[in-house]
């Protein structure tokens, strides 16, 4: 089990555009802000704790995947909408994936690019 990921970004206020709507979208929002000051720059999303880091001290540059879990296809489909509004890239419209491709049975899911190019995921698990 997963407690909390992260990933470098180059922009941390810029990413946060992007990342405030994306999450959103998912029902995260921004629980933790770690100032300039202290030396870094992050921000932690989540419900209750962070979950999902965005900071400058991960190493940028190397290009990661990171699926969330949504509630159901309208929020895998929100999720896409508000990162194609927040200026991601689309790599991967919501539907449902190919079983023959490796896919689960009733894998709905969407992919964005967000502005370092990272490979983000909604992903419904449903029946």
């Amino acid at each position: 089990m997963i407690d909390h990921t992260g990933i470098g970004v180059a922009d941390v206020a810029r990413s946060a555009k992007f990342y405030d709507s994306v999450l959103g979208a998912l029902g995260l929002r921004r629980i933790m802000q770690i100032p300039v000051g202290e030396g870094t720059d992050a921000i932690g999303y989540g419900v209750d704790y962070p979950i999902f880091w965005i900071d400058k001290f991960h190493p940028h540059g190397v290009q990661q995947h990171t699926a969330f879990a949504a509630k159901n296809h309208a929020e895998v489909d929100a999720f896409h909408a508000a990162a194609m509004a927040a200026g991601g890239t689309d790599n991967g419209a919501p539907g449902l994936r190919d079983p023959s491709k490796g896919y689960p049975p009733g894998y709905y899911a969407a992919f964005v690019l967000d502005p370092d190019g990272n490979n983000m995921e909604a992903v419904f698990r449903g029946g």
